[in-house]
């Protein structure tokens, strides 16, 4: 079955809009990757500052294949003019929390 990782950033509430349309502006940059099954960003509503990044992937290969090739170059450059100053990070922490799709459900078709 899918793998899914969670990136868990953490983002102060002055840098939410900025990572937010940091995404927004990246919108499909995963959707072509082989392997890739899903995505969402989730926003936190009370209690804390932590945003999860939600991926799910066909195996754990399709989604290292991703970290090494497309979203390591996506995070490399500027995404401006060659040499230009890399925007400073959004999130203040990061961390990576990985699992296994033992069990799943959808809703019954109608």
């Amino acid at each position: 079955m899918s793998v899914v990782k969670i990136n868990v950033l953490t983002v102060p509430a002055e840098q939410r809009e900025t990572l937010e349309k940091r995404f927004a502006s990246r919108a499909h940059a995963v959707e072509s990757s082989d392997g890739f099954e899903w995505f969402e960003l989730l926003r936190p509503v009370e209690g804390t500052d932590d945003y999860l990044v939600y991926t799910r992937w066909r195996d754990e290969e399709s989604f290292q294949a991703w970290m090494e090739g497309p979203m390591k170059a996506g995070h490399q450059g500027g995404g401006g003019a060659e040499g230009a100053e890399r925007p400073k990070p959004a999130a203040s922490g990061s961390t990576v929390w990985s699992f296994e799709v033992v069990q799943q459900a959808a809703p019954k078709e109608a």
